[in-house]
């Protein structure tokens, strides 16, 4: 557990966006490299998460007092509501966070975070300062995760040819080993161990390289499509009556994202079927203009439209695997309309971090070129 900074009268912030954050007669602390103030940015917020572990901004005034915090799941909720990157944090932080005062005892601290689900405690002063932060993680390490993961490997990759002439598209080098193996090493990192992998294309080729899964730590089994059965069909090979959420992954997406978060999500809100997405923008080049009944309301020029578009990455309930057919191809978004007919709650769950789907040769590139750096 880190030991508390020295707070002092005298102990003040630099909140500006422009200037690093600067904790006066304190040390470096694990606190200090969350501290924001209220009319910090959402997209400065948002290159902080991506520089550290901790997805969490503490936001406090010029005394240091907390005002509220920001987690990843309050940056989320906002950006389903539409609020800008541009906008201050205070306009999505939750002003009642639970926090910890400096003289409670502190020994029952890792069962009360497990209890209460909370994955990081400010801890506050006399003043309402805030002086310490502890987190679950730090405490526990990544907990396991008892959710099978299925990756859908089986296309061929046609747009990448001729680098698919003889290799899988999932099998492809990003960063010194195959795309797949990325995927699979970050999300036993975040404590999943059951993996399932949907191949078809060059199967042998993914079979020989990973075998059973024991080299990294991991149980390996493999769903082979005899023809191609899409993005969702290979699902149906599943064994029936499962009771825990099925994370599914499409093997060409590389992102930082932490796998278990969208699980905690879609459990958490109840989902039968949650859908990863990112937001995607582009600049009409043109002047719009808006009109009614024949009336023009209003013009715009060469106006950017944002958009969610599937990011390939869901999690599913048995209810929503149900709707699958057995042994024929199907694809997500026709599952996903089958969960909303059935009336099953469908949701979005926000990827903001980096996210690129190896679709084309130019993606391909941009994803060796951002390797070293991003992971």
């Amino acid at each position: 557990m880190s030991t508390a900074p020295k707070i002092t009268e005298n102990t003040l912030v630099d909140l500006s966006d422009a200037a690093p954050l600067r904790l006066v007669d304190a040390p470096q602390s694990l606190l200090k490299q969350c501290l924001i103030g209220p009319e910090t940015s959402i997209h400065t917020l948002i290159e902080r998460f991506n520089a550290r572990a901790e997805q969490i901004g503490i936001v406090v005034d010029e005394q240091q007092r907390l005002l509220g915090t920001v987690t990843d799941g309050d940056l989320r909720r906002g950006m389903l509501r539409g609020v800008t990157t541009d906008a201050p944090v205070r306009e999505i932080m939750n002003t009642a966070p639970r926090t910890l005062s400096v003289d409670q005892p502190r020994d029952d601290i890792t069962n009360y975070m497990r209890h209460e689900r909370v994955r990081h405690l400010p801890i506050v002063d006399f003043a309402g300062r805030a002086v310490d932060l502890i987190t679950l993680d730090k405490l526990l390490g990544p907990a396991p995760q008892p959710y099978p993961v299925v990756i859908m490997a089986g296309g061929e990759g046609t747009r990448l040819r001729p680098l698919t002439e003889h290799t899988p598209k999932p099998m492809l080098d990003v960063g010194g080993q195959p795309i797949l193996e990325t995927i699979i090493r970050r999300c036993a990192a975040a404590g999943f161990s059951d993996f399932h992998i949907s191949v078809n294309y060059r199967a042998d080729v993914i079979k020989h390289h990973f075998g059973n899964g024991r080299p990294l730590g991991v149980d390996i089994s493999y769903l082979d499509e005899m023809t191609p059965l899409g993005t969702a069909g290979p699902l149906g090979q599943l064994p029936t009556g499962l009771t825990t959420p099925v994370l599914v992954l499409n093997g060409d997406i590389l992102t930082k994202m932490d796998p278990a978060r969208v699980v905690e999500f879609h459990r958490d809100a109840g989902a039968a079927a949650t859908m990863g997405v990112r937001e995607y923008e582009f600049q009409i080049p043109y002047g719009v203009v808006d009109i009614d009944d024949n009336e023009i309301r209003g013009l715009r020029e060469k106006p950017v439209s944002r958009q969610f578009i599937n990011a390939g990455i869901y999690v599913l309930d048995q209810a929503a695997l149900d709707l699958l057919p057995r042994d024929s191809a199907s694809d997500m978004p026709s599952l996903f309309t089958a969960c909303r007919a059935a009336g099953l709650k469908t949701l979005a769950f926000p990827i903001r971090e980096y996210w690129v789907d190896i679709g084309h040769i130019d993606d391909y590139r941009r994803a060796n070129e951002d390797y070293p750096v991003i992971f």
